[in-house]
């Protein structure tokens, strides 16, 4: 059992976290998430889950097809993504939910936020897929949008690096940031989340905390208040 600084979270994890070296998912990996997030679940946390597509396609992967078509295609690899994580929660004993953005039954449910809320009190793990349903909108945008909805407590962002940085640490030297507001991030022009994210925060919050997974206990950690991290303020 956790001791969780959250009651209801909402976790981004690009589909690059789950991708595999020889293969589009790392089916392993993705089986001690699924194991981690019924840990916190478990441990009274509400969860919800959105996955981006970035292992499978991304709208902007598509050259010179119609960007609208290229996104659509990046909305259905989401719905991939979500359906594997769902297999692999309930195989490790969990419950969980696939709620889409367009009606896709039988694959999955139609979202609403009612049907959300209801799942999460329900000790299920909901899993939002399609992301907003319309082009030209990222993950990010869609997974800020949907914490504003069910008014969760935190936005978590799995990233690569440790947090966020006042320019690219990759690049050279740069100083990371223990917290930013989101205002900051878009006048800094800050990477950490995309442009439209950070505007809706800014005006409708929850706050966000962007952290490093590197294993699946940074989940647990993240979510417990005990990670390294940067906390994005309203």
């Amino acid at each position: 059992m956790i001791k969780s600084k959250y009651k209801r979270i909402l976790l981004k994890l690009s589909g690059e976290a789950i991708s595999g070296n020889d293969g589009i998912i790392d089916f392993d990996f993705l089986d001690r998430i699924a194991r981690t997030l019924i840990e916190a679940a478990n441990s009274g946390v509400e969860v919800g889950v959105i996955f981006g597509a970035g292992n499978i396609w991304r709208g902007r992967s598509g050259g010179d097809m119609d960007r609208v078509t290229a996104d659509r295609m990046g909305m259905l690899a989401t719905v991939i993504n979500s359906l594997a994580a769902k297999d692999a929660i309930i195989r490790a004993g969990g419950k969980a939910i696939v709620l889409t953005s367009t009606m896709m039954e039988p694959y999955a449910e139609y979202y609403t936020t009612d049907r959300a809320v209801e799942a999460l009190t329900d000790g299920k793990i909901v899993i939002f897929a399609g992301g907003t349903g319309s082009p030209y909108f990222s993950t990010d945008t869609a997974g800020i949008l949907r914490a504003i909805e069910i008014k969760a407590d935190v936005f978590l962002l799995a990233k690569n690096i440790d947090g966020i940085y006042d320019s690219d640490p990759r690049l050279g030297a740069a100083n990371f940031l223990e917290t930013v507001s989101y205002g900051e991030m878009m006048s800094m022009n800050l990477k950490g989340i995309d442009l439209t994210a950070s505007a809706m925060g800014s005006e409708f919050g929850p706050e966000a905390f962007a952290f490093k997974l590197e294993d699946t206990d940074d989940i647990l950690r993240a979510i417990s208040g005990e990670s390294r991290g940067t906390a994005i303020t309203k």
